[in-house]
This record gives structure tokens, C-alpha cells and sequence, in this order.
């Protein structure tokens, strides 16, 4: 199993909390510091989003937060480069989240062997072909990646089977339709999908888009999930505020939500009710 599915596994972890930022914005040296202050301040695992141009599953936010990134002339091997002078000192394992033609136009081999020396711990392609997710994998598991494939709410239940079946040991559970950002409220039959999930497969289950506060992110840590995704939320504060600020203020709300996550589970408290 890998340190991926290892860290939501953490016996001590309710709910592991893994952010997510674009790399590059507004600069790289704005990331290194921002993936410093989230892994001190709480972040069990960090998703970091190569900027691209057409990136379909994402928000306003994270599409503004990549589009100047790529106005600064960052590019993968930028951030490859720059991961490798800052993965041995974070705790928190990464996972790159980027899109299939990126990956294509470097070559599947090269960018899983990249990002492999970069100390990168597990990869997320949310356009990947279910089908050519074989082909990905084998490279994936030669070089200690873990693939994480995606489960739509409208993901049939054949689907389903098949995406459980193919993955290593954690799953992408998409907590709404539609694109990545804000949202005032998360749908709860999310948790039964997720319940029936579980009810099938012994993987992990991390569930992402749009959880962007303590409220929401307080009640989904009680789901049949193994970790939460939180990007548009710590990707607005970076928009709004200058470099300098925007890390202590990412940081606090980094150690708000995983304060109120209550991570501490004393033996026998452990709870995941289906909310009502």
C-alpha cells in the first residue's frame, strides 16, 4: 500500500485533510512557502495542481489561480524542479493533480519518472480514460505513484465495480456535479454513496470539490470518508490577499480546519452517521 492510502489510514486520523493549491501562483516561491505553512499547520496530505490552460474540472478560482501561473511562465518542469528541493522536508506526502494532455505531451513514462524523483507520493487525472487507466497504472506502480481514480455521483453502478477494482488503495469520491469551487452547502446523499462505497471495498475514500468551510468540513468528518479535499477555499485566500499575507492567513485556516476536524479519535468515539 502506499503512503497515500497509508496516511488516510493513520488510526489516530478521523478524517485526514488534504488541500489543495496550484503550483506556480503566483509564483513558485510563493508555493514553497505555502506548502511549508499548510505542512505545519496541519495538512496530513497536500494536493498540488499543475496550471493548465483548459482545465475542465475546475472552478473560477483555481482556473484564475492557473492562468496566472502559466502567465509566469510555469511550467512542469518548473515545479518538478522545484519539488525536489522541498519534498524532504515536508511531512506530508503530495499528490499532482493534473490533466491527461499534459501528461501525454511529456510521455507517460517521463512524467511518472519526474515526478517519481520529486518525491511526489500519488497522482490524480480527472479526464483520464477509465479505460487507459491500466496502461497509466503499470507505470504508476513501478515508480511507487498511486494512481487515484475518480467516482462521479453519476457514476453507474457497473462503473463503479470497475473503478474499485482497478484501484490501488484510495478512491476520489466527488462530492457534487459539475466544477470544482465554493459551495454554500454539500449534498448529504454523497454520504450514502459513499456508505455504499465502503460496503464493497476496504479502500480508502477521499472526497473532494467543494468543501470550503469549518461548518461543512465539521460535518463531512463524521461521513464514511477516509479524507477530505479543501481547494477553492485556501486557493481564495491566495487570490485575495498578497504573498506575504496569504501564508499565515493559509495557514490559520489550515489549522482551523483541521482543529475542528478533531482528528484525535479516543478508542471507541469513532463515529460516521448518515445524516438525517
Amino acid at each position: 500500500m502506499s503512503l497515500i492510502s497509508n496516511t488516510l489510514r493513520k488510526n489516530n486520523l478521523k478524517c485526514a485533510l488534504v488541500p489543495f493549491i496550484t503550483a506556480g501562483f503566483p509564483n513558485l516561491s510563493t508555493t514553497i512557502n505555502a506548502l511549508y505553512a499548510l505542512d505545519n499547520n496541519g495538512a496530513d496530505i497536500i494536493e498540488l495542481g499543475i496550471p493548465y490552460s483548459d482545465a475542465l474540472a475546475d472552478g473560477p478560482i483555481i482556473q484564475e489561480s492557473s492562468k496566472i501561473a502559466l502567465n509566469q511562465g510555469i511550467y512542469i518542469d518548473d515545479i518538478i524542479n522545484m519539488l525536489k528541493l522541498v519534498t524532504p522536508s515536508l511531512n506530508a506526502p503530495i499528490i499532482i493533480f493534473t490533466y491527461y494532455n499534459p501528461v501525454l505531451a511529456k510521455g507517460i513514462s517521463n512524467f511518472i519518472i519526474d515526478i517519481s524523483s520529486a518525491g511526489v507520493s500519488g497522482l490524480i487525472i480527472p479526464d483520464l480514460p477509465l479505460e487507459e487507466a491500466d496502461y497509466v497504472m503499470k507505470f504508476c506502480d513501478k515508480y511507487n505513484i498511486e494512481l487515484i481514480l475518480f467516482i462521479a455521483p453519476t457514476s453507474s453502478v457497473n462503473r463503479i465495480k470497475r473503478i474499485i477494482s482497478k484501484s490501488r488503495g484510495c478512491i476520489y469520491l466527488v462530492s457534487s456535479y459539475g466544477v470544482t469551487g465554493v459551495r454554500d452547502q454539500i449534498d448529504h446523499k454523497i454520504n450514502i454513496l459513499a456508505k455504499e462505497i465502503k460496503n464493497q471495498t476496504d479502500k480508502a475514500i477521499m472526497l473532494g470539490f467543494g468543501i470550503s468551510n469549518v461548518e461543512q468540513a465539521k460535518y463531512i468528518s463524521k461521513w464514511y470518508v477516509d479524507g477530505m479535499v479543501i481547494g477553492s477555499a485556501f486557493m481564495k485566500i491566495m487570490l485575495n490577499n498578497s504573498s506575504v499575507d496569504s501564508i499565515k492567513l493559509l495557514g490559520d485556516f489550515c489549522n482551523l480546519i483541521k482543529s475542528s476536524i478533531n482528528t484525535t479519535v479516543p478508542p471507541g468515539e469513532f463515529e460516521s452517521p448518515l445524516p438525517p
